[in-house]
């Protein structure tokens, strides 16, 4: 199983030194060689990166997403963010497992139209047990619970959440779990339990708020197995909402790792054709980033539309799965 060590919490580790960076790891723990512009070299090593690289490597990104008419150089996404081109090149290839250039011609509008024109026959095989396809390798399975219309009016009234705060590839994230699954997963700025406290009780006023990070290590975890071997064991979410909420959520789990829909082609899917914006609003209410992946939606020009967590995280989400993408092409071609 894979070690994220990521995931711990940020007061309970020490930043890394540079000697600890000597070699480019990729999103699956590898150990990669990378050249500027050349393939990829791969033996195993695990990952050692916190929130203030994730920082860093966010703001590479959205100044790459800023910049794209001009397709910024390794020196000038180097200078922005105060690194070498080198410790720049070695940080952003731990992270992604490709080179800042091939990240960024991911993050195109063209590449994004691409994608999504074969959304719709990887989605086909997702639906068909009987057929493997790379987009799912990543995929966790996923168990969807809602809460009834009674719990839902209670607030939460009888319910234990255990949520802790934990550092992930995608920056700080506030997960939340209850007996039932999952309840919530957000990302954050700031790692406060105070702040993080108040947000699950805005959602869950009658719950009961344990801070307990040990209980919700596992989903952490879990985050990034899929990425190693992936587990039959379902992951349950508990989400509360209404039926068209819950309805769009659902759809939101059949888009596959590296995959793209629109709100339109997703109002289509749930037989709203007219629904678009109704849809986009209950995207906009979803709880819990990534494990329902709401970033996987997309305007139908090829821009990234909103995002909850914003779009320099939306962007992060979108690149990282389409370079763990090129990393699978990679792999099959040699």
């Amino acid at each position: 199983m894979l070690s994220l060590a990521g995931c711990l919490q940020p007061w309970q580790r020490s930043r890394p030194q540079e000697s600890d960076r000597a070699e480019p790891i990729g999103p699956l723990g590898l150990r990669v060689n990378v050249l500027l512009g050349s393939d990829l070299m791969v033996t195993s090593a695990s990952p050692a990166l916190n929130h203030g690289d994730y920082q860093r490597i966010a703001a590479a990104i959205e100044y790459m997403r800023q910049q794209q008419q001009t397709q910024p150089s390794l020196a000038d996404i180097a200078q922005h963010i105060h690194l070498s081109e080198y410790h720049f090149q070695r940080l952003f290839s731990r992270w992604a497992g490709i080179s800042p250039k091939r990240f960024l011609q991911a993050l195109t509008v063209e590449s994004a139209k691409a994608r999504m024109a074969q959304s719709p026959n990887l989605l086909s095989l997702s639906l068909d047990s009987g057929l493997s396809s790379s987009a799912r390798l990543h995929d966790l399975f996923i168990n969807l619970e809602a809460m009834s219309p009674a719990e839902y009016r209670d607030g939460g009234r009888g319910l234990s959440i255990r949520y802790g705060i934990h550092e992930t590839p995608f920056g700080l994230a506030l997960m939340a779990t209850t007996p039932k699954g999952v309840c919530n997963l957000e990302f954050l700025d700031d790692p406060d339990p105070a702040q993080a406290a108040a947000r699950l009780r805005d959602i869950w006023p009658q719950a009961q708020l344990i801070l307990d990070a040990a209980a919700t290590q596992g989903v952490c975890d879990r985050l990034l197995q899929p990425l190693a071997t992936p587990s039959p064991q379902p992951l349950s979410l508990l989400v509360k909402g209404t039926n068209f909420q819950i309805q769009v959520w659902r759809a939101l789990l059949k888009l596959p790792f590296g995959g793209l829909s629109t709100y339109q082609t997703l109002a289509n899917d749930i037989g709203r054709p007219t629904a678009s914006r109704a849809v986009g609003s209950a995207i906009g209410k979803n709880a819990i980033a990534y494990l329902i992946p709401c970033h996987r939606v997309i305007r139908t020009d090829g821009h990234l539309g909103g995002y909850r967590w914003g779009l320099t995280r939306k962007s992060t989400l979108l690149g990282w799965e389409a370079s763990r993408s090129i990393l699978d092409e990679t792999a099959t071609r040699s």
